[in-house]
């Protein structure tokens, strides 16, 4: 005889309305902590930092297949600079933030978050990831050069031909 079969039934579901608000909870946390990271790399204090070291090493990369001995120190330079930058951000802005507790989730979840954001999170942790970062600044960076010489090349010829008109 089971004198209390609804009540066995009653806890079994208690326990999954507990297990779905514990998981709606974390993923609360995982969704506000992501919107945190989000913010801090578009601040400007994060662009500037990021930018001012990119500008001081990209001319130290090149695209081949051998890496330089000084890409590491450059890497963990960088790694020192950012992201303890990211870390001490998330610190002050969510009280119980651990970041050896958030990696292993964010690779769990990696495609919840936005690629961007994703892709300059690896820049802390795969290397690759860190140098095709840095390939890519420097190839805009030359490019962009190339764009301001033609820009003021054709400035030049402008005035000279208003000059001449």
């Amino acid at each position: 005889f089971d004198v209390f079969p609804d009540k066995v039934e009653m806890i079994d579901m208690d326990k999954e309305n507990f297990a779905i608000s514990s998981s709606s909870a974390s993923e609360a946390a995982f969704d506000a902590t992501v919107g945190c990271i989000e913010d801090i790399i578009m601040e400007n204090e994060f662009q500037q930092l990021q930018h001012s070291f990119m500008e001081k090493y990209y001319t130290e990369f090149d695209d081949s297949d051998e890496n330089k001995l000084t890409y590491t120190q450059i890497f963990n330079d960088y790694v020192d600079l950012l992201e303890k930058h990211l870390e001490q951000q998330l610190t002050e802005r969510i009280s119980d933030f651990n970041m050896n507790t958030f990696i292993p989730l964010l690779m769990e979840r990696k495609e919840e978050v936005t690629p961007d954001i994703l892709d300059m999170l690896l820049t802390f942790t795969d290397f690759m990831a860190f140098k095709e970062m840095f390939l890519e600044y420097k190839a805009v960076r030359k490019q962009h050069i190339g764009h301001c010489r033609i820009l003021h090349a054709l400035q030049s010829v402008m005035s000279m031909t208003c000059i001449y008109e």
